[in-house]
């Protein structure tokens, strides 16, 4: 399902005015880079447009704007400081930045990612910023599991791994407030170069931005080399630039995965409910590497608190 068809001319209109006000020589190319109910991304030379999901809210939103902008060498800072109204959604323009290639997994910027992370959760969060949206979005993603296929038999496994996390993981529990703020939806997709010839690495997409559990951020690929779809040298990498940079979400040294575990069970049920659900709505059976997150599903129940490729060796 994608966008009504008035918002995304409009919001193209919006971002080529956007451009067009910012510099006389904009190159003219424009582009769809998102349509999805969730979100439209429109790009007109140098400038990106996002109309967010509907039922945003606006305050919250601006919040979210506001703590960016403190943050321009962490993340990929706003061209406008306060969302704008379109068409019944929240649009907000930023500079475009050039993505990580996933054709080239050799040259995937693990060190900065932890670097930029690590600076993130370092950063004192103001008491106005909301709080992190992982949980309630990986909950999501487990509501659209038991409506769409909650008798197919991969989705037991997923459910259970699910049912065993703590209430907080799940969105039903008030998550701790650390006071440090969190991206909340990390990934490689999240960064971006600015200026792209050359630029610094920064984090982008603020929607689930707000303080929380620091450990959330580093979930996914820790749940990724769990499931062996990580390359341990990788995972290293990652987790060795954030320990440097003095990420607070794990100790400085030792095992990691006592503050870990919970939050990659979390991501690894958040993927696997996602990738069955969008197998199933395609009439299909699961792939690879969708069998096993869902075979990780099932072995959670036996596996303890640990790194998980250490203990599945033994």
């Amino acid at each position: 399902m994608t966008t009504t068809a008035p918002l995304l001319p409009a919001l193209t209109a919006r971002v080529r005015a956007q451009a067009h006000a910012r510099t006389a020589a904009c190159p003219c190319g424009a582009a769809t880079l998102a349509d999805r109910p969730d979100a439209t991304v429109v790009r007109h030379g140098e400038v990106v447009a996002k109309a967010h999901a509907p039922g945003t809210d606006a305050a919250a939103l601006a919040h979210r704007l506001a703590f960016t902008a403190r943050l321009p060498g962490v993340l990929l800072p706003p061209l406008t400081p306060t969302p704008a109204a379109l068409r019944g959604r929240l649009v907000t323009c930023w500079p475009y930045g050039a993505p990580v290639d996933p054709d080239d997994p050799d040259a995937a910027p693990w060190e900065a990612a932890g670097a930029l992370l690590a600076r993130l959760h370092r950063t004192p969060a103001p008491a106005a910023l909301p709080p992190m949206r992982g949980p309630a979005k990986a909950a999501a993603a487990l509501t659209r599991l038991r409506r769409s296929a909650p008798r197919h038999p991969d989705a037991a496994p997923v459910l259970r791994a699910w049912a065993a996390l703590p209430g907080w993981a799940r969105g039903e529990d008030a998550m701790p407030d650390t006071g440090i703020p969190c991206h909340g939806d990390f990934h490689l997709g999240q960064l971006v170069r600015h200026p792209t010839a050359g630029g610094p690495w920064l984090l982008i997409d603020i929607d689930d931005l707000g303080r929380g559990i620091p450990a959330w951020d580093l979930a996914r690929p820790a749940a990724w080399y769990a499931c062996g779809l990580l390359p341990p040298e990788e995972w290293t990498r990652f987790l060795a630039a954030y320990r440097a940079a003095g990420g607070p979400a794990v100790p400085p040294d030792g095992d990691p995965w006592p503050a870990l575990d919970v939050p990659a069970r979390a991501l690894t049920a958040q993927t696997a409910a996602r990738a069955l659900a969008k197998a199933v709505a395609a009439g299909r059976p699961l792939d690879e590497v969708e069998r096993r997150l869902v075979d990780a599903c099932a072995r959670m129940p036996s596996v303890a608190p640990g790194d998980p490729r250490r203990s599945s060796e033994e």
